[in-house]
């Protein structure tokens, strides 16, 4: 799998081991308990409403089963490490943080992505605004979550230029958000680099005419 994922996919047999040992006598483990499992070990709290860690798996396991229901897999994952969140106020907190500069990137500090992302910017001239999703994990997954509702794909880099997802390093889900390289490699990445004032330059540097002056009125 892609190192990205790799924190992600050390959950299975874990969790899949704890899901068979909650699971009532005599009944046989569902796809989601005996197939891919929520949480990474690493990203887990102990939790802090009094419940004990087995409840407080219940219920990410829970959040990951929903989630992956109506979103995919890859997005359950992002929202079981999340937890319980508000997702509309933290929708308008991602997109306000991505219009935040004109260049702006969501990372992992670890994330061979991202360095490499970092790396080819860096190449352009180009000074992003890093917002890391993993100082601290507590702002950062639910934040990851967020990101993935929005855009589709929750994995790291998430780059956007003016406010607009443009999609990862390498690739992206769309043909409006290709990745850096694919733009790059169209001819398309500086264009709108340059146009998001990434460069320091207002994205429209023509000057307006001065307007005509009116005519004096005739003397009677």
């Amino acid at each position: 799998p892609h190192p990205d994922r790799i924190i992600d996919m050390l959950a299975v047999l874990p969790l899949s081991c704890l899901a068979f040992s909650l699971r009532p006598a005599g009944r046989a483990p569902s796809a989601t308990e005996s197939g891919r499992a929520p949480l990474a070990l690493t990203r887990l709290s102990q939790p802090d409403d009094g419940s004990s860690p087995i409840d407080a798996l219940q219920k990410r396991l829970g959040i990951f089963a929903k989630s992956q229901s109506q979103y995919g897999f890859k997005q359950g994952v992002a929202d079981a490490i999340a937890g319980e969140y508000d997702a509309d106020a933290l929708t308008a907190e991602v997109r306000q943080l991505a219009a935040s500069a004109p260049l702006v990137l969501f990372t992992w500090e670890s994330s061979p992505a991202c360095k490499k992302a970092l790396r080819y910017l860096a190449l352009t001239g180009a000074s992003p605004k890093v917002i890391r999703l993993d100082d601290p994990w507590a702002e950062g997954n639910p934040r990851r979550a967020a990101l993935g509702r929005i855009t589709g794909r929750s994995s790291v880099p998430s780059v956007w230029i003016g406010g607009t997802y443009v999609g990862g390093c390498d690739d992206g889900p769309s043909e409006t958000a290709p990745g850096l390289v694919p733009l790059a490699f169209a001819g398309k990445l500086l264009p709108k680099l340059e146009a998001a004032g990434v460069f320091g330059a207002s994205p429209d540097t023509s000057i307006a005419p001065e307007p005509e002056p009116e005519p004096e009125p005739e003397p009677e």
